[in-house]
């Protein structure tokens, strides 16, 4: 998630005041463990070893304390992700609930926890809902079996469906991911059959080969026209089925919309918690509005290793703003961007909004710059362009 944005820019110097919304509202919660490592996963995970786990949650206490005293904190939404989130044991998310509720409070809007369908049962998710979890990402992946043993995963097509049948009994709004572009997938049955089990929220991903995976070191490869295929046909078919695209790859019923993932899409700030994690926080002077770090992962965070810093000035804010901002439906309200940056965004990318919109993948209607849908496949190089546009200066990344 962390990247490296282009020089500062000539526009920094204007800018005094912090963003006009310094309070952080969200919080992610990084867990780094899986009952076993999936063959396509580039995450921070790791299997859990004696004495591991409860290291890690002394670390969080640790780090909770620490963080509440060092921003003003008042949270909307919080998220436990992986890893496997639903893999602790009760006593176990229950000491990791309560050091969030102890040091930063707890989410007034929405709370989501990251479920793998063979962590479920009728009396964990009772218990989930009682720490105040009401929010449930499931990592369904596919409902067809030949495809789940050549994803690696843990579980079979009847868990998942007794998972999400569960948790929706439980109460809770249940969202379903969705790996698409898989060779040999039935991905209409897939997309019918987790709609058809009555989740209001669907995150569909195409297959991606990453360096460093099971799959890389195998050789598997996935054809772009495979990828675009997936990418369209699953568009097509739950749209069909009532859900809108309100982001790249992300579909929802009105008002299943993930909230916490908004707040990345729409660049605001947020704390990250655990190894791995990453934030986005308030900062002042020198002409700075934000800083964004990375912690290290696991080992390097239990011994005190400091975060990856980045310092955000106006130029930088913008394009990351840009890059979340343009995956949304919605597009992005240049006009509002302009006021929390403290640059006139339109007038400083002039070039590359009208290159793009000439090349069909942007559109600019009433201060509004939307990505097209030929806009969302090529979004690097759109982004690309407004990068290279960026005055150059100097940056400062740090260990702090």
């Amino acid at each position: 998630m962390y990247r490296t944005f282009p020089p500062a820019s000539p526009y920094t110097s204007r800018v005094t005041a912090p963003l006009p919304d310094s309070t952080v509202r969200h919080l992610y919660v990084h867990v780094p463990f899986c009952p076993s490592i999936c063959p396509y996963c580039d995450f921070h995970v790791l299997t859990r070893r004696a004495g591991l786990v409860e290291r890690y949650l002394e670390g969080i206490e640790a780090e909770a304390a620490r963080l509440s005293g060092e921003y003003p904190v008042d949270l909307d939404t919080v998220y436990l992700g992986g890893g496997t989130p639903s893999f602790l044991r009760d006593a176990e998310l229950e000491a990791l609930v309560g050091s969030i509720h102890r040091h930063l409070g707890w989410g007034r809007v929405e709370n989501t926890l990251e479920v793998n369908p063979g962590t479920v049962s009728r009396e964990r998710a009772a218990h989930w809902r009682g720490l105040g979890l009401g929010r449930a990402s499931v990592g369904v992946q596919s409902l067809d079996d030949a495809t789940l043993l050549f994803l690696g995963r843990q579980h079979d097509a009847a868990q998942a469906r007794e998972a999400v049948t569960t948790l929706l009994g439980a109460g809770f709004r249940v969202s379903g991911d969705l790996i698409t572009a898989v060779p040999g997938q039935p991905l209409e049955a897939d997309v019918r059959g987790l709609v058809d089990l009555g989740v209001g929220h669907v995150s569909a991903y195409t297959l991606t080969i990453e360096p460093g995976t099971e799959f890389a070191r195998r050789g598997v490869t996935v054809e772009e026209d495979d990828e675009r295929e997936g990418f369209e046909r699953t568009e097509a078919l739950l749209t069909a089925l009532g859900f809108t695209r309100y982001e790249v790859s992300n579909y929802a019923r009105p008002g299943e919309e993930s909230r916490h993932n908004l707040a990345y899409w729409h660049n605001r700030l947020y704390l990250g918690l655990g190894p791995g994690a990453a934030g986005h926080f308030p900062a002042t002077g020198d002409g700075l509005l934000s800083r964004r770090w990375t912690n290290p992962h696991l080992h390097d965070w239990l011994a005190g290793e400091k975060p990856e810093v980045q310092d955000v000035d106006p130029a930088e804010f913008v394009t990351d703003a840009l890059f979340m901002g343009l995956r949304l439906r919605e597009g992005v309200d240049l006009a509002d961007l302009s006021r929390r940056a403290g640059l006139d965004v339109r007038a400083a990318y002039a070039g590359p909004i009208a290159a793009n919109v000439r090349r069909g993948l942007l559109t600019l209607e009433g201060g509004r710059l939307r990505a097209t849908p030929q806009g969302w496949w090529s979004l690097n190089r759109v982004i690309t362009d407004f990068l290279e546009e960026s005055p150059a200066a100097s940056t400062t990344s740090s260990r702090q």
